[in-house]
C-alpha cells in the first residue's frame, strides 16, 4: 500500500496495530478523521490520552477503574459475598450486559496454560484467596471459559479453598465447550449464570 503522505502512512501503521483492524480499515478511519472537523479528532485524541494516563486497576477485583476501587466493588447494592471469577475484564462487560448478576467480580488475568507459559504465579489467584478468607459464607461463581485450561484453573482454585462454608459453583454449560464468554450471546450467558451448578456435583 503506497501513501502520498508520510503522516497518513504513520497514522495507518499505528491504527492497524490494533486488534482486528487491517490496513484498509485503518486507512478508511484515518481518511474519515482527516475529512471530519478538527473538534472530532481532538476529542478522540484527548480521550485516548486521558484513558492511558488515567485508567487504574481496581485494588479489590482487578477490573479497570477510574478510581482506586471500581464502581462495582463500591456499589452498596451489590452482594459482596458473591464473587464471580473471570479471566479478563471483557468477561465482566459481557456478564454485566446480561443484567442477571448483582455480585462482585475477580479478574484472574487468564487461566493456567503451561503450553503458553502461563503459570499460577502469573494469575491473580492469591488475591482471590485472600478476599475469600475475609468474607463470611462466600460464594464463588467460576465463570471461566469451558476449556481444559479453564477447568484446570477451577480445579486448582477449589483445592486452595478448603473452608466448608465456601460455596463454589460454575456457570451452566450453555456456553459451548471451548468457547469464550465475551462471544456468547447475552441470553445464553445470562441463563448460564442463573442456572449455575455446584462445582462438586459436576462430572468431567
Amino acid at each position: 500500500m503506497k501513501f502520498s503522505s508520510k503522516l497518513v502512512e504513520e497514522a495507518v501503521e499505528a491504527m492497524s496495530s490494533l486488534p482486528s483492524i487491517g490496513k484498509k480499515t485503518a486507512l478508511r478511519l484515518i481518511i474519515h478523521l482527516i475529512q471530519s472537523d478538527s473538534e472530532k479528532s481532538e476529542r478522540i485524541a484527548t480521550a485516548l490520552t486521558m484513558l492511558k494516563s488515567g485508567i487504574k486497576e481496581c485494588a479489590n477485583c482487578h477490573n479497570i477503574s477510574d478510581n482506586e476501587i471500581c464502581e462495582i466493588c463500591s456499589d452498596p447494592r451489590r452482594n459482596a459475598n458473591q464473587i464471580c471469577v473471570v479471566e479478563t475484564i471483557r468477561d465482566i462487560m459481557a456478564i454485566e450486559a446480561t443484567e442477571h448478576y448483582q455480585g462482585h467480580y475477580h479478574v484472574l488475568g487468564g487461566v493456567i496454560n503451561p503450553i503458553e507459559g502461563i503459570g499460577i504465579e502469573h494469575l491473580k489467584i492469591k488475591s482471590l484467596i485472600d478476599r475469600v478468607n475475609q468474607i463470611q459464607n462466600p460464594e464463588l461463581i467460576m465463570a471461566l471459559s469451558p476449556t481444559i485450561e479453564g477447568d484446570t484453573t477451577v480445579y486448582f482454585i477449589s483445592k486452595q479453598l478448603q473452608n466448608p462454608s465456601i460455596q463454589i459453583s460454575t456457570i451452566a454449560r450453555g456456553v459451548s465447550f471451548g468457547g469464550e464468554l465475551e462471544y456468547a450471546d447475552e441470553l445464553t450467558l445470562g441463563r448460564s449464570i442463573i442456572s449455575r451448578v455446584p462445582y462438586h456435583t459436576q462430572k468431567y
